[in-house]
């Protein structure tokens, strides 16, 4: 049996669902352990709307878009983070109109975290942020210098799977990393592209356990750029960053996760068109589960295409070319783990 570091996932990761307001109004998880948010994804399912994504790092009310490449923009929806979720601030279509459904997926870090490059000599540039080496996951903020072989710590302590990077000040892709594709290639959350060879992203240099390694791409490395890169490593019995290769059928693909599935997230890395999505554990409740969200669209939410969240995986259950038909990376955070560590199995859905 798989066994776990983390017997509460909640702790680290939790979806909360909400209808809007049009005013001031607060948001609180409901999951077994509180959980004050560092990484909030907020995205409409009732209407079209674009994702906005909100991180403690950078600061409240300064939203990244997903599905687009523009700069961050200020006085937008979540106004604090609090002890067990977040608030929002006033109407905005994004994140609070009335009577409209959302959805919002929430990461914990919570440590601070700061190194001097030239201090520490780790790494070659200055980061800064917020990490949790137990949950594997940090934001970090950083400054680039438009060199090559340029390096940035992450905090995590161990080797990330995946990595998100956005420019914040400038139009700019997004621009991802995943060890399943390798450092000589890169995604782009924004669009369905495939996962382009280009070495120029991450200098075609995998990551280690303390550093990430950058090219001289603007969206990763422009000179004066000012970035934010949220970083994921494994943690067993909690979050995975795999891949897998679609059987183009109704009775699909099952992928070992080692936990049962609060959240995953899917892309195609060898077809364009293919979109990024997104599903998770609240929104259905139970198997199939076929609402989905496309990272990189602001539409609003499908339920045409069916998936199951298992107890140790999820199973694809359609033919669609988003999630069975080609080669995928995933990401993937736990409800429960397939087996906590006093050896105590979790129950299907």
């Amino acid at each position: 049996m798989a066994y776990t570091e983390i017997d509460d996932p909640s702790a680290y990761f939790q979806t909360a669902l909400f209808t809007g307001t049009g005013g001031s109004h607060s948001i609180t998880n409901t999951g077994n352990s509180d959980l004050q948010p560092d990484w909030v994804w907020v995205k409409s399912r009732s209407f079209v709307a674009d994702h906005e994504l909100f991180d403690s790092v950078r600061g409240t009310g300064v939203a990244l878009i997903s599905n687009g490449n523009y700069a961050e923009s200020s006085g937008r929806g979540v106004n604090s983070f609090d002890s067990d979720g977040f608030s929002i601030v006033n109407a905005q279509a994004a994140t609070n109109t009335s009577g409209e459904t959302y959805a919002a997926w929430q990461w914990k870090a919570g440590t601070s975290f700061t190194n001097d490059a030239s201090g520490t000599g780790i790494g070659t540039i200055d980061s800064a942020g917020s990490v949790s080496t137990a949950a594997g996951f940090s934001v970090i903020s950083y400054t680039g210098n438009g060199s090559a072989g340029a390096t940035v710590a992450h905090g995590l302590g161990s080797t990330p799977k995946m990595i998100i990077v956005k420019r914040r000040n400038a139009s700019s892709s997004w621009k991802v990393y995943h060890a399943s594709v390798g450092a000589n290639y890169a995604g782009y959350l924004n669009t369905t592209g495939i996962f382009d060879e280009e070495i120029y992203p991450w200098n075609n240099t995998s990551p280690t356990s303390s550093v990430f390694s950058l090219g001289t791409t603007p969206e990763t490395n422009g000179s004066g750029a000012t970035l934010i890169a949220y970083c994921f490593a494994d943690v067993q019995g909690y979050s995975k960053f795999g891949s897998y290769i679609g059987n183009g059928n109704a009775d699909g693909k099952f992928v070992y996760t080692g936990f049962k599935p609060a959240f995953v997230m899917i892309k195609s890395s060898s077809n364009s068109g293919q979109a990024w999505v997104m599903q998770d554990n609240k929104r259905d409740g139970f198997n199939y589960n076929n609402h989905r969200l496309f990272a990189n669209s602001s539409g609003a939410e499908e339920s045409t295409v069916r998936m199951d969240l298992l107890s140790n995986g999820f199973k694809c259950r359609d033919n669609d070319g988003n999630g069975n038909g080609f080669t995928y990376i995933y990401m993937a955070f736990a409800s429960s783990p397939f087996t906590t560590s006093s050896g105590v199995p979790t129950t299907a859905r």
